[in-house]
């Protein structure tokens, strides 16, 4: 195999190489609906001309066909006149015009088979664009789902690793981060030095109230004790006079201050 050869098989295969991978299945396929309209409109031409030609062939056999019938009258005319040599150039005439005719209609009958020949072929064409239109729509639509779909698997394949995506889990960390920080300053936050003392200064005032209520019912409950009462021969006793018993007006008053109070006690108690 000689240099040249394989130079040129090379080129030729780099050069198939180039076409294959710039070729794009949506204008191809529309190049080719084009030149198939192309081809379409040819033969449409074709067949008019076809056509055309087979009427005239047909106007001209139809003519000398009358000629000919035309100068057959002419002879059987001479004829019936006695002139034989004007009967015989008659013929003669008849005969170059049937002859004619004949040529005419042999080139009619052929033209009629091609006009129907070209005329199958036309709509054999016009039925192929028809489903090359189709199938065009149909692979261009899938060409481009197929386009969408690599460019939508592309970016989604980016995304995976991409710094949106990062970001999103970052954020989502610190959020649970700050939460995590705020729900331990929240727990945190009773156990200050500050908090403390308040939570014991408010249990020393419940506490000192409680003291103080409890020595107060000890107390009514120690005036109202049968160790206080006065024996049952002083409660029948005659009332003795204010100037010779100051002991007993003293207690009066000691009673009637330990009535107030307790009085004032049940109104305390009744008001909580």
């Amino acid at each position: 195999m000689g240099l040249f050869d394989r130079l040129s098989r090379v080129v030729r295969a780099n050069l198939n190489d180039l076409v294959s991978k710039a070729e794009d299945p949506e204008k191809v396929l529309e190049q080719a609906v084009i030149d198939m309209q192309e081809d379409l409109v040819q033969l449409r031409q074709a067949v008019a001309r076809t056509i055309a030609e087979q009427k005239r062939t047909e106007q001209r056999y139809n003519q000398d066909f009358t000629e000919a019938k035309k100068w057959e009258e002419r002879a059987k005319l001479a004829l019936s006149k006695g002139d034989e040599n004007l009967a015989r150039e008659a013929l003669t005439r008849k005969k170059s015009l049937s002859d004619t005719a004949t040529a005419y209609k042999t080139q009619l009958e052929q033209q009629t088979t091609m006009v129907e020949s070209l005329r199958r072929n036309l709509v054999a064409l016009e039925g192929k664009i028809s489903e090359a239109k189709t199938k065009k729509n149909m692979l261009q639509a899938r060409a481009k789902a197929a386009k969408a779909n690599a460019e939508l698997q592309q970016t989604l394949g980016g995304i995976g690793t991409s710094s949106a995506t990062g970001a999103f889990e970052r954020m989502e960390n610190k959020v649970l981060d700050m939460e995590a920080t705020s729900q331990a300053a929240g727990e945190l936050a009773g156990f200050g030095i500050e908090n403390q003392f308040a939570q014991l200064e408010s249990s020393t005032g419940v506490e000192d109230e409680f003291i103080r209520l409890k020595a107060e019912m000890e107390k009514e409950k120690g005036l109202l004790s049968p160790q206080n009462t006065p024996p049952p021969a002083m409660l029948g006793a005659a009332p003795v006079d204010s100037a010779s018993t100051p002991a007993t007006n003293t207690t009066s008053q000691d009673d009637a201050v330990v009535d107030a109070e307790l009085e004032a006690l049940r109104r305390k108690l009744n008001e909580l």
